[in-house]
């Protein structure tokens, strides 16, 4: 079985949670020859697809769909709407590059930022594991999140399992000052790619926005194009909450690309429809486990179609 093949079968395992919010909660409305009256849209079908955690703004746009089609004639059923949900969950995802970003010469630096208890460690090792086991590239990390306990001796179990340098100083280090380090074995020991992880304390804490822009402005100063990729790791399961936080980190280092980690814990996978609709930013992998295969590139409509089983 294909690395794409075995992926997909845990895309639809990880989006279990939701997809059972949509295919039963949902589907239990879609009795045959029931008919459509403006309380089923209301009051039942809005009501569904809000659980799912869509966002609002989504489901109005789903709800109108099938409120002007049914006005229309073009569906009188309640099991029409099904294919009409679908097909609006398909639609309008905007043109963006999922693809890593990579230097054409040199290191390619990754910045990877996230508040604690978002799986922003778990989630790095998932990248450095798809990087080297996947692509083929040498990567080194950096474990610039100096403040939190614990955060740089996780990092290392990690950089252990994998096999994988790690550049580190002591808890309370410069975050600046070990990305500058890193920076130049990077450049000394041939790395393809160097993942520099971030201090995770509360994005509404000015200090830390100071202290991730000044990461970003030495990994600029020491390798050109860098940082190649800002990634956000956002938790799943925090729903609506994940959309604020991009919005801060996005005004303070340039959000580029965004890891949704905890895909397979949560039942508001929907919270990647309510991205697409608040955000710029591409949603560039999911992660669903808690080993480092468990990663996914993400694709809208291999996701939408995960929803429903298919």
């Amino acid at each position: 079985m294909s690395f794409f093949s075995k992926t997909l079968d845990k895309l639809k395992g990880a989006v279990r949670k939701t997809a059972q919010v949509l295919n039963t909660d949902v589907r239990t409305l879609f009795i045959p020859g029931r008919q459509i009256d403006e309380a089923f849209l209301t009051h039942e079908l809005e009501g569904k697809l809000l659980q799912a955690d869509l966002g609002v703004t989504n489901v109005e746009k789903i709800v109108t769909e099938v409120r002007d089609r049914w006005r229309l004639g073009k569906i009188r059923n309640a099991d029409e709407c099904l294919a009409v949900i679908i097909e609006e969950m398909l639609r309008g995802w905007p043109q963006q590059n999922r693809e890593l970003t990579l230097a054409p010469s040199g290191p390619t630096v990754i910045l990877v930022a996230g508040i604690n208890g978002a799986g922003k460690t778990t989630s790095i090792a998932k990248l450095a594991w798809l990087l080297k086991e996947q692509m083929a590239k040498k990567v080194m990390l950096c474990a610039s999140d100096t403040f939190r306990a614990a955060a740089v001796d996780q990092l290392t179990i990690w950089a252990n399992r994998l096999g994988i340098e790690i550049v580190k100083h002591k808890m309370g280090a410069d975050p600046a000052a070990v990305a500058y380090d890193a920076c130049e074995a990077a450049k000394t020991r041939g790395v393809d790619v160097l993942i520099v992880d971030t201090a995770g304390r509360l994005h509404t804490q000015d200090n830390l926005m100071r202290e991730l822009t000044k990461i970003r402005d030495v990994v600029a100063k020491r390798i050109p194009g860098a940082p190649h990729e800002v990634l956000l790791v956002l938790d799943a399961t925090t729903g609506q909450n994940a959309i604020r936080q991009a919005q801060m980190f996005n005004q303070s280092i340039g959000v580029t690309g965004i890891f949704l980690s905890k895909l397979d814990g949560t039942a508001k996978g929907g919270v990647i429809l309510a991205i697409r609709d608040q955000l710029s930013i591409p949603v560039k992998f999911v992660g669903l486990g808690e080993t480092p295969p468990d990663i996914e590139t993400f694709d809208p409509e291999r996701f939408v179609r995960a929803l429903f089983g298919e």
